[in-house]
């Protein structure tokens, strides 16, 4: 199992309970076209994010879902522009992302000597390791968890809510059927079920 399918499972449960009324999604939907459209005319400026804290976003949103041979990555989709947007969109959510991009500072520092952003993709995957996993993380790295969940939660929103996550999960919508011809066997033999 790749990175990418591994992440997916472990998003569907959370992400089964998320829901979006259809002006919110209207709304991130329409402000992730326009920060693609304005990163083709001209670099984009946050307007939450310091120049670094969007450069660590960018990395860190790129670690969870990482460019492969199907699609882009999380920043190739627009996913730091969403989130910039989000933490104006939703000023509740501020505290926390500031206070996770911290969290992850510290535990570079103390491990490593140095910033996320300093450190090597190797030492940031020991760090994310440990916070990744929720029911094998040790609760000393609570926060950090809390904080790692989220960010994974609103990485996957933005990048399976735009065109090329759209495509990524080859969904192809609701199609009209000229003849419903019933389960196909291979999903009733995967549910174990029959029509006898």
């Amino acid at each position: 199992m790749n990175r990418r399918d591994a992440l997916k499972v472990l998003i569907a449960a959370p992400a089964a309970t998320f829901t979006w009324t259809e002006a919110e999604a209207s709304q991130a939907a329409a402000a992730a076209q326009t920060a693609r459209a304005a990163t083709t005319a001209k670099p984009f400026v946050p307007k939450f994010f310091t120049a670094d804290e969007f450069k660590f976003v960018r990395i860190l949103a790129d670690i969870i879902i990482p460019k492969d041979e199907r699609s882009g990555s999380a920043s190739d989709a627009g996913v730091p522009e969403f989130m910039d947007f989000m933490m104006i969109d939703q000023p509740a959510r501020q505290v926390a992302m500031r206070g996770g991009l911290a969290w992850l500072d510290v535990e570079c520092q103390k491990r490593f000597d140095k910033t996320f952003l300093a450190c090597a993709d190797a030492e940031r995957t020991a760090v994310l390791d440990d916070i990744a996993w929720p029911s094998k993380a040790k609760p000393e790295f609570a926060h950090g968890v809390a904080f790692f969940n989220s960010f994974r939660d609103l990485t996957a929103s933005g990048f399976w809510t735009t065109r090329m996550g759209i495509d990524d999960l080859q969904y192809m919508g609701n199609r009209s059927v000229a003849r419903w011809n019933g389960c196909p066997p291979e999903a009733l033999k995967k549910l174990g079920v029959s029509y006898e």
